[in-house]
């Protein structure tokens, strides 16, 4: 799963959970809410704990000054 799976995860985990009031006989939608938040606030840790053995997240940025003449 990708970061913006797991982003879409919270994003319609919160919706259940805080912003609907619907009732389904037999399911509780709410407690799915919170846990598909649950679910994608566990794949962003996983993904960005990856990303970072791989070096897909930068972890500092160095700026380098070149000072240089640079004329012709």
């Amino acid at each position: 799963m990708s970061l913006g799976g797991c982003i879409i995860l919270v994003a319609l985990g919160a919706i259940l959970a805080f912003a609907t009031d619907w009732h389904m006989k037999g399911v509780d939608l709410h407690l799915v809410g919170w846990i598909l938040m649950i679910v994608g606030l566990i794949g962003v840790f996983v993904f960005r704990s990856i990303g970072r053995r791989r070096g897909l997240t930068p972890t500092q940025t160095t700026v380098v000054e070149d000072d240089r003449d640079r004329r012709l």
